[in-house]
């Protein structure tokens, strides 16, 4: 890690990883806690993510190389992210929609639903909190959705034998503009900052805004639609969410790229 972000840094490249330790995490299917003891599943502490959180921001801050936290899901790792920021070392970090709404309370209550099931697992109720305070106070830079659609084999085996991944792309915005814009838990502006400029920027892309000259991708958002998630209606062949029969309210209705509408909502 430490070569790559050198080698990077000459380039001005940003290294993104996904924190884990495998020595903690092996063979483990979801969260370790009092939810995985009670299921009988195996589970991969917090620490296995925020052992290498820590250890990419203190080399990044040896080597002055630009880091970047993806999809972060554990109150050590937001803290430690705030903590470099605090310090100057060049670090940004993302979270997921599924990570800021659920916690590994989901896999009981829906019964082993192995749409619950990802990679890094949902955490307890207060990991859950702190990654939304990360959210709310700009220590996280970036919404991503972590999209991993998957066949129906890869998903409809015993738990601790499926893929890990759900399906985001096709419900992300709606359910940041419901459950936290909604429930004013955070603004509209950051959270489309979160959306689009904020990923431009750390990615050092010229999208994510609507300057003058700037790549005409949009996203036309109708913040009064509302809708029930259905998996059949995903353009995805994807279908593993768990959040199929929420109401949202707040929908994206229209995308262009480079200025051409390539998708438009019929109904």
């Amino acid at each position: 890690m430490r070569r790559a972000l050198e080698y990077a840094k000459a380039f001005e490249l940003v290294v993104i990883d996904h924190c884990e330790d495998p020595a903690l995490s092996e063979k483990a299917c979801m969260n370790e806690g009092r939810v995985s003891t009670l299921l009988g599943l195996r589970g991969a502490p917090a620490a296995s993510e925020a052992i290498v959180v820590e250890r990419d921001v203190q080399l990044a801050e040896l080597t002055a190389g630009r880091l970047h936290i993806a999809h972060a899901s554990a109150s050590a790792s937001v803290e430690a992210v705030r903590r470099a920021k605090a310090r100057g070392v060049r670090v940004t970090a993302e979270a997921t929609p599924h990570h800021l709404l659920l916690t590994d309370e989901a896999v009981r209550e829906s019964g082993y639903d192995t749409s619950t099931k990802m990679n890094p697992p949902l955490r307890s109720e207060g990991d859950r909190q702190a990654v939304l305070a990360g959210v709310r106070d700009g220590t996280i830079d970036c919404i991503a959705t972590d999209h991993a659609p998957h066949t129906v084999d890869d998903k409809k085996v015993e738990f601790d034998q499926a893929a890990f991944g759900v399906v985001g792309l096709e419900t992300a915005v709606a359910l940041c503009l419901d459950r936290l814009v909604g429930a004013r838990l955070l603004e509209l502006s950051p959270l489309v900052a979160m959306l689009s400029a904020n990923p431009a920027r750390v990615l050092r892309l010229p999208g994510g805004t609507l300057a003058p000259g700037s790549p005409a991708d949009v996203t036309v958002l109708d913040l009064g639609r509302k809708r029930t998630v259905d998996p059949t209606r995903f353009a995805s062949k994807g279908r593993n969410t768990p959040f199929t029969g929420w109401v949202l309210t707040g929908w994206a209705v229209m995308t262009m790229v480079a200025g051409r509408v390539v998708w438009r909502a019929t109904r």
